[in-house]
């Protein structure tokens, strides 16, 4: 099987699965430095959840992608995990989500693998950071290897609107909210390029 990258989101207006679907093009772009072993993403999402406990989603979404398995999670060569803030901390469907993968924790499938994360805000400071620093937690428990982005991108030091070294994010700001700009498309693109390279070079070494 082709070894993936598992981009992991919760979007409630677009903002970000397109961030998601520049990661996965971020991904993919690895594939050129690499000719012995490529790598894909695989782009899921997570249920809504209610406060009403007999409300129900569909089995498959009405749009987007299709929803995360266990076997997604326990055979993902990396995982790059995507929410918009609430508060300053992720979504409850994708906190949900995270609280229900003990299985793997017990079973340690996501030891050693790179990880990242990426989010979305209304407003310049209303809690990037905070987000993507409170979604690096599970990952830390179950062993993964957390990566940011690195100054070495130059969209890190010039972007005015998303942008950080914890991860990729976005200004959902305006009539065009789900738009990214073009400093932000570059380091989603980053971020999910440099994870996959790193999940090349586990890969190769575990190959030898």
């Amino acid at each position: 099987m082709t070894p993936y990258i598992l981009v992991l989101y919760y979007s409630r207006n677009g903002a970000t699965l397109a961030m998601a679907n520049h990661i996965a093009r971020g991904v993919a772009l690895a594939n050129s430095h690499n000719e012995a072993i490529k790598i894909e993403a695989r782009v899921r999402t997570v249920p809504a959840v209610s406060p009403v406990t007999e409300a129900t989603e569909p089995g498959i979404p009405l749009a987007g992608a299709v929803y995360c398995s266990e076997d997604d999670l326990k055979n993902c060569a990396g995982l790059i995990l995507g929410s918009p803030t609430r508060f300053g901390n992720m979504a409850a469907p994708l906190k949900y989500f995270l609280d229900g993968t003990s299985n793997a924790w017990v079973n340690g499938d996501l030891i050693n693998k790179p990880a990242a994360v990426f989010t979305s805000t209304s407003t310049l400071h209303g809690g990037q950071e905070s987000t993507l620093l409170t979604m690096m937690l599970p990952l830390l428990h179950h062993g993964m290897l957390i990566t940011g982005i690195p100054y070495s991108e130059a969209a890190l030091s010039k972007t005015k609107t998303g942008g950080t070294p914890y991860g990729a994010s976005h200004l959902a700001a305006g009539n065009n909210a789900s738009v990214l700009s073009e400093d932000e498309i570059a380091l989603c693109q980053s971020l999910g390029k440099r994870v996959a390279k790193i999940a090349l070079q586990l890969e190769s070494l575990h190959n030898e």
